[in-house]
């Protein structure tokens, strides 16, 4: 693809999590770095993209600004040392590889949860800021609204986004399809470890549920989590037994040697209808006799894994079907592109032939009525019409045969109509 566009890539497949999070950018951070981008750095096309597991600027220029976006990245984030995490970043410097990572990132193909259905509404309100901040050219707007396009139809054709695909997706699934006939029903964390506080980040986004409470050893790391996922309650450790007794499902990752729920703990809860404890921890957090108790329902590591695993077989077995329709919308994309090219060829034809018309226009019109004018006027504008029609048929019709043929053709017409001396319009 002629086009100079380029990514520069932080992701969980180079980076891991303590290097991720020090460039991580907020809404905030990436409206202001795209400012600096295309102010500063004079840069094109700009995309800004940073999730939990990736931080990424797609860009237009004709060289290579990798370094320059890293090291006015390091500065935003007040990182000076950031010359040293270089070689975490993957660096695409050709318009195919940039476009088509960017295809499988908002498709969820370079996602640690393949087909995450998260990363698409990212990839939108990247778009939306790039967009308020007039950093998005003519290929951006096309590339985003080809791959909208695109994973219209792989949510529609596939079966790439279904189920659950990780142990946080699942068990929230399981949460829900649990509580399908419960009125407003009430969910309590227990322990915010790595696999916790991502299943309190999707349950965050559900609206299944009336409350979500989040209860933690350590009290700042609950208030931390529920600050980042504004709607989640936090509860002292001390206070988990009320906090037990309003809950409907209780999950729990603890970390712990020995099961902290136990039937002696459960029985005093007084359960008057149904508990679900779902249990994440290995070793378990929660006696298996605890099911024993009557009204509790114990789901452990063993049947969540299950349910993810079935969904990610299906998932990655639409793999290739969600490749082949993303290389269908590429074909397109492509021969937009190559279109493109030939653009300011075209314009400056028009603007040349315009212009020969309304000298000849002005020469005959002082002889002619108004109602000659106003004729002749119509009848050169046809015809001016009927000739450029046929040449841009012509150069598109080039454009997807081969790219040599079109630059001949571009020659040939440059030569015919002497465009070299035309100003530029």
């Amino acid at each position: 693809m002629s086009h100079p566009f380029k990514a520069v890539s932080l992701s969980f497949k180079k980076a891991p999590l303590a290097i991720r999070e020090l460039l991580a950018l907020d809404e905030a951070a990436c409206r202001r770095f795209l400012n600096t981008l295309r102010h500063e750095l004079g840069l094109a096309d700009l995309l800004v993209l940073s999730t939990c597991n990736r931080t990424e600027v797609y860009y237009a220029a004709d060289d290579d600004r990798s370094r320059d976006i890293i090291l006015a990245l390091g500065a935003l984030k007040g990182r000076p040392d950031v010359g040293s995490f270089l070689p975490y970043f993957d660096l695409l410097t050709s318009a195919d590889d940039a476009v088509q990572h960017l295809f499988e990132v908002a498709m969820g193909l370079d996602a640690q949860v393949v087909g995450d259905l998260q990363i698409s509404n990212q990839v939108k309100m990247a778009y939306q800021w790039a967009a308020d901040a007039d950093a998005a050219g003519p290929f951006l707007h096309r590339l985003l609204h080809t791959i909208f396009f695109t994973n219209k139809r792989v949510q529609t054709e596939t079966s790439f986004r279904d189920g659950a695909a990780s142990m946080s997706y699942a068990t929230v699934e399981l949460a829900e399809e649990l509580t399908a006939d419960v009125a407003s029903p009430r969910v309590l964390v227990v322990g915010l470890g790595e696999i916790g506080a991502d299943v309190c980040r999707h349950l965050a986004n559900s609206k299944a549920f009336a409350s979500v409470t989040l209860c933690n050893r350590t009290r700042s790391k609950a208030d931390a989590l529920a600050s980042e996922c504004p709607g989640l309650h936090v509860v002292d450790f001390e206070a988990i037994v009320p906090a037990l007794r309003e809950a409907d499902v209780i999950i729990s990752s603890i970390n712990c040697a020995e099961p902290f729920f136990t039937p002696e703990l459960v029985r005093h809860l007084d359960v008057l209808s149904y508990k679900f404890f779902l249990d994440l921890s290995v070793p378990r957090s929660i006696a298996p006799d605890v099911e024993l108790v009557p009204g509790v329902l114990v789901y452990n590591v063993d049947a969540i894994q299950s349910k993810a695993s079935a969904a990610l077989e299906m998932r990655l077995a639409a793999v290739p079907k969600v490749r082949a329709i993303i290389a269908e919308s590429l074909v397109g994309l492509h021969d937009w592109a190559k279109e493109m090219m030939v653009s300011p060829i075209i314009q400056k034809v028009k603007a040349t032939l315009e212009q020969l018309r309304l000298e000849e226009l002005d020469r005959f019109q002082k002889k002619a009525t108004p109602a000659e004018t106003k004729l002749l006027d119509e009848v050169t504008r046809s015809l001016m019409q009927r000739v450029l029609k046929q040449q841009v048929l012509h150069l598109k019709a080039a454009c997807k045969r081969d790219e040599t043929e079109a630059g001949q053709l571009v020659d040939l017409l440059s030569d015919l109509f002497d465009l070299e001396r035309q100003p530029t319009a």
